[in-house]
C-alpha cells in the first residue's frame, strides 16, 4: 500500500453542543468536551486506523495539549513529525454545535501559524510515496511558505499529490485565483461544495467540477447528505456515490476528513472511482457517529 505524507494543521478541538437554542447575552446549557482536531491530523489518523502507512508533519506548541495531541497521534499509529514551538500554544478551535446539530467553528492556529519549510522533514519525500496537503496550511499565511516547500519537494520526488480546499471563508477572503496557482501540479484537489462554488464561481457541483479539471486532472467534490462525486476531463458526466444512512448524527466535525481518509488508499491502489467514493462515504458516516473529530482510541 502506498504511503502517505500529510502536512497540515494540528489542533485542539473545545467542542460545546448546545442543549437549547442559544440565548443570546445569557446562558446556555451545554455539553463541553476536549478533542484532538485539524484537519490534516484527522487525516492522518483515520488513514492510519485504516492501516495506511502514514506520517504527519505539523507544528504544535510546548503546553500539555501538545504533548497530548503527539501521544493521540502515535496511539493511532502515525508517524508524528511535530516541530515544537516554545512560543505559541498548540492550536485551538472552539466548535459551537447548536441544538440542531449546526456548527459554527472558531480557530485560534497558535503554533500551525508558525510552520517553516525548515519543519518539512526530507526523508519523506521519496518517488511512489502520496503527499496530501491539507488546505489550511496555505490559507494561513504564516504557514504558506512551508506548504509551497513541501509542494515542490513532493513534485520533484515524482510523487503524487492531493490538496484539500481548507474551508469556504478563508478561501474566499484569500481568492480562488492564488489557490488555483500555488496547486498547479496536484494530481486529486478535494473539497466540498461550498469551496467549490468559491473556486468557480458555478452553484452545481457538477458544473464546478468540469471547471476545475483545467487545472486538476481529477476532482472530488463532497456534497453532505447528497454524497460525492468524481470527475476528470473526458467524461461526459460525473461519477456520483450516494451519502451513507447515519442513524444519528451526532457531531460532524472531521466527517470530510474521513471522507478523504476513506477516498485516497482506494484510489491510491487504482480501484474505481465510485469504489472510492463509497469508501469515502462509509468512514464519513462512521466519524459522524460519535463525539469528536477522530476516531475513537
Amino acid at each position: 500500500m502506498t504511503r502517505v505524507v500529510v502536512v497540515g494543521d494540528l489542533m485542539t478541538d473545545a467542542v460545546a453542543r448546545a442543549a437549547y437554542p442559544l440565548a443570546k447575552g445569557s446562558d446556555t446549557p451545554a455539553a463541553v468536551t476536549m478533542h484532538g482536531g485539524g484537519s490534516g491530523a484527522n487525516v492522518a489518523s483515520w488513514l492510519a486506523v485504516e492501516g495506511v502507512e502514514v506520517a504527519f508533519v505539523g507544528r504544535r506548541g510546548s503546553d500539555i495539549a501538545g504533548r497530548n495531541r503527539d501521544m493521540e497521534l502515535m496511539g493511532y499509529g502515525v508517524d508524528a513529525r511535530l516541530v515544537m514551538d516554545a512560543e505559541r500554544p498548540t492550536g485551538t478551535c472552539v466548535v459551537l454545535v447548536t441544538h440542531k446539530g449546526d456548527r459554527t467553528m472558531l480557530s485560534d492556529p497558535g503554533a500551525n501559524a508558525a510552520l517553516l519549510p525548515e519543519d518539512i522533514p526530507q526523508d519523506l519525500f521519496s518517488p511512489g510515496a502520496h503527499m496530501h496537503l491539507s488546505g489550511y496550511a496555505l490559507l494561513n499565511e504564516g504557514s504558506r511558505k512551508a506548504a509551497m516547500h513541501a509542494l515542490m519537494q513532493a513534485r520533484k520526488a515524482q510523487m503524487s499529490i492531493s490538496v484539500d480546499g481548507g474551508s469556504s471563508s478563508p478561501l474566499k477572503r484569500m481568492g480562488a485565483e492564488p489557490f488555483l496557482e500555488w496547486t498547479q501540479g496536484a494530481r486529486l484537489l478535494i473539497i466540498n461544495s461550498d469551496q467549490a462554488e468559491v473556486l468557480t464561481g458555478r452553484e452545481f457541483p457538477d458544473q464546478a467540477a468540469k471547471v476545475l479539471t483545467a487545472w486538476y486532472p481529477q476532482v472530488v467534490i463532497k456534497m453532505a447528505s447528497d454524497g460525492a462525486l468524481w470527475y476528470t476531463n473526458g467524461r461526459p458526466e460525473p461519477i456520483t456515490v450516494a451519502a451513507e444512512q447515519v442513524e444519528k448524527v451526532v457531531d460532524g466535525t472531521g466527517g470530510g476528513d474521513a471522507f478523504t481518509a476513506g477516498f485516497l488508499p482506494s484510489w491510491l491502489d487504482g480501484k474505481p472511482p465510485a469504489e472510492a467514493l463509497a469508501a469515502g462515504c462509509a468512514l464519513a458516516a462512521k466519524a459522524m457517529a460519535h463525539i469528536g473529530a477522530r476516531p475513537a482510541l
